[in-house]
């Protein structure tokens, strides 16, 4: 992270949060951005992120943030060490900005490109920006929250928030293993559907001459939709976030399967395989 990217701020605002949809919280950050800057345009990435899991928001952030125009900020709020010392980060990649802990949030996206820049909230910032009032168990709604509208309004640059930062908290979402006709994945999520989303990038995939998955004693094979087999039958895919899932047919796989979050699973190149 040596060269500060562009960043030229559209006004849109993306949440990101384990708040789920009871109580005020999105809406009281909502209310803390638009007070702020009236004519933000802020939508509703995700709010039903694994509770106390950074990394699962990290995943969808950083395969989501491409639908949105270039100088949108990310606010990505899935915090359990909220009121503690951790640190805030808001890194400039590719045209945007992320703001969120540093708690292995936004490593993944930091370790794609060499050129991004991350800033760390320093001691001074509340003063210099206007925060009065901060909760130690909120800070999405008083901290977060400002800091996003100040951004994309552009009355504040990235830089103003603190010095850089070099080095951000690593991510806990494990990599997929790659060996000689072999890749070992986990599950990251399963969607409201029941479709068990992975780790593993379809680029990956599409090294294998004829690829299976194997999960829970199953063998999966591939398809290109869910309608190309029968009403009950399990399917993996590589889905519209170009990583790869497994499915079952107008059903739940992950209920079907038994598996949730952390699941491992093996796709193999069965034409490469020797034994009888």
């Amino acid at each position: 992270m040596t060269r500060t990217s562009t960043f030229v701020p559209s006004g849109v605002i993306s949440l990101t949060t384990d708040f789920g949809h009871k109580g005020p919280f999105i809406g009281t950050m909502k209310g803390q951005i638009l007070s702020r800057f009236h004519d933000a345009k802020i939508v509703d990435l995700t709010h039903e992120c694994s509770v106390h899991w950074p990394d699962e928001a990290g995943f969808w952030i950083s395969r989501a943030y491409q639908y949105f125009p270039a100088g949108s900020v990310h606010l990505a709020v899935v915090d359990p060490g909220v009121g503690t010392g951790r640190d805030i980060i808001a890194l400039v990649h590719d045209g945007h900005v992320f703001l969120a802990p540093d708690n292995g949030l936004l490593a993944p996206l930091a370790a794609t490109d060499s050129a991004c820049t991350a800033f760390r909230l320093d001691a001074g910032v509340h003063a210099r920006f206007g925060i009065t009032t901060v909760s130690a168990t909120f800070h999405g709604r008083d901290v977060f929250a400002p800091l996003a509208a100040e951004l994309a309004s552009g009355r504040r640059r990235p830089d103003e928030l603190g010095p850089p930062a070099l080095d951000l908290v690593p991510s806990l979402l494990e990599e997929p293993q790659i060996s000689a006709g072999r890749i070992n994945g986990v599950v990251v999520t399963a969607d409201n559907f029941g479709n068990l989303i992975s780790n593993v990038d379809g680029s990956l995939v599409s090294r294998l001459e004829n690829p299976v998955v194997t999960v829970a004693g199953h063998k999966i094979p591939f398809a290109r939709t869910y309608g190309a087999v029968q009403p009950g039958d399990y399917l993996a895919l590589i889905n519209s976030f170009g990583v790869l899932e497994i499915a079952r047919a107008e059903q739940s796989a992950a209920a079907g399967l038994g598996l949730e979050r952390g699941a491992p699973f093996v796709v193999e190149d069965v034409s490469k395989r020797t034994d009888a």
